[in-house]
């Protein structure tokens, strides 16, 4: 069975110029098969403010209203997508940018209301692994957006750590998929404000008793969850690391 890259990256890294260079040159160097997955929440906060639509968040998660909507779709599958796909062009990386909509590739469902209405935020039903494999097979690589539809017509706001998480265990079933979270530190610490005490190794007990002891909080806790479930389905390995070791050499192995 083949091997395949699954990259996530943080909008924070696809912010600036200097740290998105670096990151795509890495991502182009990579051998062998691979998909990039993007963020772009900051992009998306930014240019709302610009055109007068308050972003609200509960929890870290994107409140999603038909205005905000039509900002990410136009943020995260036009500006963030085709500034990364030209510039992995440029980087001889035949790159192709979809959203979930594209090749109905990835199909979702609108939260249910509970005690928060996100608005147009989708859950994840189901990934096409076919079409990706395709286009996989053919030497293209995919780039995408966390963006899924609801076949109804809807464009759905998705967390990226999710899509993430849900094509490589869809992928899972036709090679062997290695999924790394990209974000500014070099894997999970021990020490949020010490560099140097990355954890080497995850488990699930190690993780509960980390969570326990407050180590692991807020939007760390639901990035190794995606890990876990991710492994759960399949992926062979799950890397939590900086963008600057795409090579899977250094970060918090998930296991």
């Amino acid at each position: 069975m083949d091997s395949i890259n699954v990259i996530k990256v943080g909008g924070g890294i696809l912010e600036d110029e200097t740290s998105t260079a670096a990151l795509l040159d890495r991502f182009a160097a990579l051998p062998g098969r691979k998909v990039l997955v993007h963020g772009g929440g900051r992009s998306a906060t930014r240019i709302a403010a610009q055109l007068g639509v308050e972003s609200r968040m509960v929890e870290g998660r994107r409140i999603t209203d038909e205005p905000m909507l039509r900002i990410v779709t136009m943020v995260y599958a036009g500006l963030v997508n085709k500034t990364a796909v030209a510039a992995l062009q440029a980087r001889g990386v035949n790159a192709l940018g979809l959203c979930g909509a594209d090749m109905d590739i990835i199909r979702g469902h609108k939260r249910p209301v509970k005690d928060i209405d996100y608005g147009w935020v989708g859950d994840i039903d189901r990934v096409d692994a076919s079409m990706l494999q395709k286009l996989i097979d053919e030497h293209v690589v995919p780039v995408v957006a966390p963006l899924c539809h609801d076949g109804k017509g809807h464009m759905l706001n998705t967390n990226a750590d999710t899509i993430a998480r849900e094509v490589a265990s869809a992928l899972a079933g036709s090679y062997k998929v290695t999924l790394t979270f990209c974000f500014e530190k070099p894997g999970v610490l021990a020490r949020p404000d010490d560099d140097n005490s990355v954890i080497p190794h995850i488990n699930k007990p190690l993780f509960t008793q980390l969570k326990a002891e407050g180590i692991i909080s807020g939007g760390m806790i639901p990035k190794i969850d995606n890990a876990f479930d991710a492994l759960d389905a399949g992926v062979e390995k799950v890397i939590i690391t900086r963008a600057d070791n795409l090579d899977g050499s250094h970060g918090t192995l998930i296991d």
